[in-house]
C-alpha cells in the first residue's frame, strides 16, 4: 500500500528530535565501556521514590523494586518500554493472530506504540490523515470523543446507518458507490482515506458488529482503497462465549490502525492505550508523541508490564473473563428495570458487550429537553442522543443509559425517576398540542 498519499501535510512534515535519538542510541548500546554525555536525563540519585508495592484485588502483592522504579521515572522511549510493549504484541497476537505480523514495512508489517489512553491515540490519527476538507466516514450514531477530536481539522464527516447490530454494510457501499472508482488511488481521488469504527459494544449503541458484517465492510475498504480505525475498548467486555474476530485479524493489506485501552480491563487513571497497525503509519504515529508528551507515563507502563509478566497470559484471560461477567450483570439489571419502567415508554436492543444501553423514547423527536432539564430536576442523568450525532443540531429521539458504576439499587430508583420524567413531559407535549 501508498501510506504516503493518507497523510496529510502536517504528518508528512514531522521529523525525529536529534535529541530523542541520541537518546535512543545511547540506551541501545551494549558496549560495557561505552560513555554517554549525551541525554539530559535527570540523575536517578535524586529521585525521591524507590519503591513501590501494589496490593492486588486477589490479594497477591505488586512490588516494584530500586532498579524498576528507576526506569519507571526516567524519560522512555517514544513508542513505549520494550518489555511493556512486547507483553502488548504478544496479546495482540494470542487474541488477533494478524496476517500483517510477520510482513515486511511495505507490505504493512505489524507495528504498536503506547499512547496515552485511546482518546490521545484517536486525536493523533485524526491528525496525522486528516486535511481540511476531506470526506471521512463514520458509523452514526458515532462516539462524540472522536467527533470533538476530527471537527476542528474540518473535514466532511460523513454518517455510515447503523442498526442494533452495527454498521450497516450496504450503507456503507450507497455511500461509497457515489466516488470514482477509476480515481480511487489517483493524487486527485477525493475518495474517503477512513472508515471510524467502534466495533465491539459500541459507544453509544452497544452494538457489536458480525462477523460477516466486518467482512463484508473490509472488502469494500479494500475495493476503495481506506483504512479502517478500529477503535475497540470495548473488545474484552465482549458477553458471548467466544469473541468475534476483529478487523486487524484479517488484515491482509495492512489498512487496519486498532486501538486498544487498558482503561476498561485496568484502570482509566493508569491513561494507557496502544495502536497496533502498519509500521509506516506507526512511525508516523511516533513522531507526533515525540513532539508532544514525548512518551507515556513510566511508571504507568512499568505497573502494567510488572502485571502482566507476575499474571501470565493465563490468568489475564481469567481476569478480564470476570470483568465481563460483571458488566453482563449489570446489563441484566438494566434490562430487567428498562422493562419493568419504561416498557411503553421506549425501545431498545439487548447490547452484547460494553456499558451502555441505547434506548429510542416514544413520543419524542427529541430528548434533550427532557434530560437536560426534568431528569436532572428528578435527580437522574444519562446523556441525550444527540451528542452522538455528527450534526448536534438534529433531533434525536434516543438516550444513552450507562449500566458501569452503577448499584443494583441505583439502577432500579434510576429508572423510575426516568418513568417519571418522560410521563410529565409527555403529558406537557400533549396539552400544548391541545
Amino acid at each position: 500500500m501508498q501510506y504516503d498519499r493518507f497523510l496529510n501535510g502536517i504528518s508528512l512534515l514531522r521529523q525525529n528530535s536529534p535529541l530523542r535519538l541520541a537518546s535512543a542510541d545511547a540506551a541501545a548500546c551494549q558496549d560495557p565501556d561505552f560513555i554517554s554525555l549525551a541525554p539530559g536525563n535527570p540523575s536517578p540519585s535524586q529521585f525521591p521514590f524507590k519503591q513501590a508495592e501494589f496490593k492486588l484485588s486477589d490479594g497477591s502483592t505488586l512490588h516494584l523494586d530500586e532498579s524498576r522504579m528507576d526506569v519507571a521515572l526516567q524519560y522512555g522511549a517514544t513508542a513505549g518500554n520494550e518489555e511493556c510493549l512486547k507483553l502488548l504484541r504478544s496479546l495482540v497476537i494470542k487474541y488477533h493472530a494478524p496476517p500483517t505480523a510477520k510482513q515486511s514495512p511495505e507490505k504493512g508489517g505489524l507495528d504498536l506504540i503506547l499512547t496515552v489512553g485511546s482518546s490521545d491515540a484517536i486525536g493523533m490519527i485524526v491528525e496525522m490523515l486528516i486535511e481540511p476538507g476531506d470526506d471521512v466516514l463514520t458509523q452514526e450514531p458515532s462516539y462524540c470523543g472522536a467527533l470533538c477530536a476530527a471537527t476542528p481539522l474540518r473535514p466532511n464527516i460523513i454518517g455510515i446507518q447503523s442498526d442494533g447490530d452495527g454498521i450497516i454494510p450496504s450503507s456503507l457501499r450507497s455511500v461509497m458507490s457515489k466516488y470514482q472508482a477509476h480515481r480511487i488511488r489517483s493524487a486527485q481521488s477525493t475518495t474517503p482515506k477512513f472508515i471510524y469504527i467502534v466495533p465491539t459494544g459500541g459507544n453509544p449503541t452497544g452494538a457489536s458488529l458480525s462477523l460477516e458484517r466486518k467482512k463484508e465492510i473490509y472488502e469494500i475498504t479494500r475495493e476503495y482503497d481506506m483504512l479502517i480505525i478500529e477503535d475497540d475498548p470495548y473488545y474484552f467486555l465482549n458477553f458471548s462465549e467466544t469473541r468475534i474476530p476483529s478487523f486487524l485479524s484479517m488484515d491482509v493489506d495492512g489498512r487496519v490502525l486498532r486501538i486498544d485501552s487498558l482503561s476498561k480491563i485496568i484502570a482509566p487513571g493508569l491513561r494507557l492505550g496502544y495502536v497496533s497497525g502498519p509500521e509506516k503509519l506507526i512511525y508516523r504515529i511516533v513522531l507526533h508523541q515525540m513532539s508532544g508528551v514525548m512518551n507515556t507515563s513510566g511508571l504507568s507502563q512499568i505497573m502494567v508490564q510488572a502485571l502482566l509478566t507476575q499474571w501470565g497470559l493465563e490468568r489475564f484471560e481469567q481476569h478480564v473473563r470476570r470483568v465481563a461477567e460483571y458488566y453482563r450483570k449489570q446489563r441484566d439489571l438494566t434490562l430487567e428495570a428498562a422493562k419493568k419502567w419504561l416498557t411503553g415508554l421506549g425501545e431498545w436492543s439487548v447490547p452484547d458487550g460494553g456499558m451502555f444501553l441505547w434506548i429510542k423514547l416514544l413520543g419524542f423527536k427529541d430528548t434533550r429537553k427532557l434530560i437536560n432539564g426534568r431528569a436532572l430536576e428528578k435527580n437522574v442523568a444519562v446523556i441525550a442522543g444527540y451528542s452522538f450525532l455528527i450534526n448536534q443540531d438534529e433531533s434525536s429521539p434516543f438516550i444513552r443509559v450507562s449500566f458501569s458504576c452503577a448499584k443494583p439499587e441505583e439502577i432500579d430508583l434510576g429508572f423510575k425517576r426516568l418513568a417519571e420524567s418522560i410521563m410529565e413531559e409527555l403529558n406537557e407535549i400533549r396539552q400544548l398540542g391541545e
